[in-house]
Formats: structure tokens, C-alpha cells, sequence
């Protein structure tokens, strides 16, 4: 297991450098020039050659592309991922606490999808055909067809506007959290449930959970000592799927809920043209989901001893 988890990590590296590469890419590749946009309009022509020739100089966009990769690659081993060019403020900083939002974000709502979708998916295995069944997986369907942004706004419209039992918007304290975790909870919670009950039906189709039966164990421990540890590896996939994703920032709810995440800042930083931000924050959120991704796959060898890097 050892050598696979080495292989593994050595193959997330060239990933991660490929990420660097294209992040700084990005500001080639952007149709709009932050530079020129921040002073479009605001001062006369000679003060703002003047002006943009110092800030092209301070950000080394006046070298060439080589020299200038080189030095974006040396700036982020050191952990400096640049100053904001709208506000002047290190991004680390701008980042920092944003980034720890979105954990916490990211972790309520994952308990949310814990509990509904392995506890749907479960029963719909367990009760399969019934109507017990039916139910879950037609409310599973109508989570993955519906848009995030539009379930908030129904949550927002029963909870905040008509009972008024939690707050619109994100005010700072833990009920600020709760649309927002639920919101993005039940979502995930729909493809989470229907992977744990295609896994669980495979699983207790099997000879041995026939067995084991036969023995006269509680279900309860044939469900959650024998199948469920047997059906990880899909659920384990999407898990990984949805954490990454999450960590990446979850945009429209964020925007929508007001909490103060990564993904809000993106949004921000579009609109502001600050390239700085929106590539330290594109670099951030892929390189989260390359290393969840990569957490999953040693959880794999974890979970099945069977598997190693062919």
C-alpha cells in the first residue's frame, strides 16, 4: 500500500505543475487588460501611460512570458500568490478567511448529504421495488434536475420571507449557515443517494450477504458491518466528486446566501477584471480538487486492499 500511495503522489505533481501552467496562461488568454480597464476614463491619457507602464513594471508584465512564468512559479512555492491590483492588498490575505468560509460551508453541508443520501439510498436498497423506494429515487431525480440557485431561493422564500425563522443573507453567526448548508446538502445528497443505493443493491445481491443472513444476524449489522463497507468505492467516487467541487467554491450559492466565500470572491474579482484574484483563485480551487482527488484514491487502497496502481 506504501508504494502505491508514493506512486500516486508522484503522479499528482506533474498534475499540479500542469495547473500552474495554465492558470498563468490565463492573463494571455483574457480579452481585457485589468490595467488598462482600472484607469480607463479616470485620469488623462499621459498620467495613465504613466501610471500603467509603473504597474505593468511592478508586476512584471512588461517581461517576457518566460521569465514571467518563472517568477509566478517561484512566488507561489513561497506561498505569495500576489497583491490584488483593484486593492492593493495581498491575495493570501483577500483568500484567507474567505477560503476558511467555504471549508466550514463545505463541511455542513456534506453532513447534510451524509445523512440524506446514504440514509435514502440505503432504504431504497433495503426496500427496493417498494414504494419506499420510489419515493426516494423520484425526490433524488428532482435534486439533480434542479438548479442550486433555484432551491435556495424556494428555502429562502418559506424560511426567511414567510416563517422568518432564519436570516436572508449571511449575518455572521451560525443561523447564517443553515440555507446555505442545507441548500447545497440536499443537492449533493440526490446523486450521492441514488450511487449508494445502485452499490447496496449489487452488494446485497451477493451470495455472501445470503450467508450471512442464513447465520441469523439483525440486519442492521448485515447493513452497516457487511454491505455498506463493501459498497464504499462508488460512494467514495462521488464523495470525492462532491468535496472537491465544494472546496472549489460553490458560486451561485454563495452569491446568492451572501456568504462570504472563495466563489463570492470570484465573482467579484470578474467584475472587478482583477486578473491577480480570479488566477490565485482558479489556482487555489484546482489544486483542492486535485488533492481531495487524491486523498480518494488512498482511501481506496484503505477500503479495498485489493486495488494498486497496475
Amino acid at each position: 500500500m506504501t508504494a502505491y500511495i508514493i506512486r500516486r503522489i508522484a503522479m499528482t505533481v506533474p498534475v499540479l505543475f500542469g495547473i500552474l501552467f495554465v492558470t498563468f496562461l490565463m492573463k494571455a488568454l483574457i480579452p481585457t487588460d485589468a490595467v488598462l480597464a482600472l484607469y480607463s476614463g479616470q485620469v488623462s491619457e499621459e498620467k495613465a501611460a504613466e501610471a500603467i507602464a509603473q504597474i505593468r513594471a511592478k508586476y512584471d508584465l512588461d517581461k517576457p512570458w518566460y521569465q514571467q512564468f518563472a517568477i509566478y512559479v517561484g512566488d507561489v512555492a513561497r506561498g505569495d500568490l500576489g497583491e490584488s491590483i483593484r486593492t492593493r492588498q495581498p491575495i493570501v490575505d483577500e483568500i484567507g478567511y474567505r477560503y476558511w468560509n467555504t471549508l466550514v460551508l463545505t463541511f455542513a453541508s456534506l453532513v447534510v448529504a451524509l445523512v440524506v443520501g446514504l440514509s435514502t439510498g440505503i432504504a431504497s436498497a433495503y426496500w427496493k421495488g417498494t414504494w419506499i423506494d420510489e419515493v426516494a429515487m423520484g425526490i433524488g431525480l428532482l435534486g439533480i434536475s434542479m438548479p442550486a440557485f433555484f432551491f435556495g431561493l424556494i428555502l429562502i422564500f418559506f424560511f426567511a420571507v414567510q416563517l422568518r425563522w432564519l436570516p436572508v443573507m449571511n449575518a455572521g453567526d451560525w443561523k447564517g449557515l443553515i440555507l446555505p448548508a442545507v441548500t447545497l446538502g440536499l443537492i449533493e445528497a440526490a446523486p450521492l443517494s441514488r450511487i449508494t443505493r445502485a452499490s447496496m443493491v449489487e452488494v446485497l445481491s451477493q451470495d455472501y450477504v445470503k450467508a450471512i443472513r442464513a447465520k441469523g444476524l439483525p440486519e442492521r449489522h448485515v447493513i452497516f458491518r457487511h454491505a455498506l463497507p463493501n459498497a464504499l468505492l462508488s460512494i467514495l467516487t462521488i464523495l470525492g466528486l462532491q468535496i472537491g467541487g465544494l472546496l472549489g467554491g460553490a458560486f451561485i450559492i454563495e452569491v446568492v446566501f451572501g456568504w462570504h466565500g472563495i466563489g463570492e470572491l470570484a465573482v467579484k474579482a470578474i467584475g472587478w477584471r482583477d486578473f491577480t484574484i480570479t488566477q490565485a483563485i482558479i489556482l487555489v480551487s484546482a489544486t483542492t480538487y486535485v488533492l481531495v482527488n487524491l486523498v480518494v484514491d488512498i482511501l481506496y487502497a484503505w477500503a479495498d486492499p485489493r486495488i494498486k496502481l497496475g
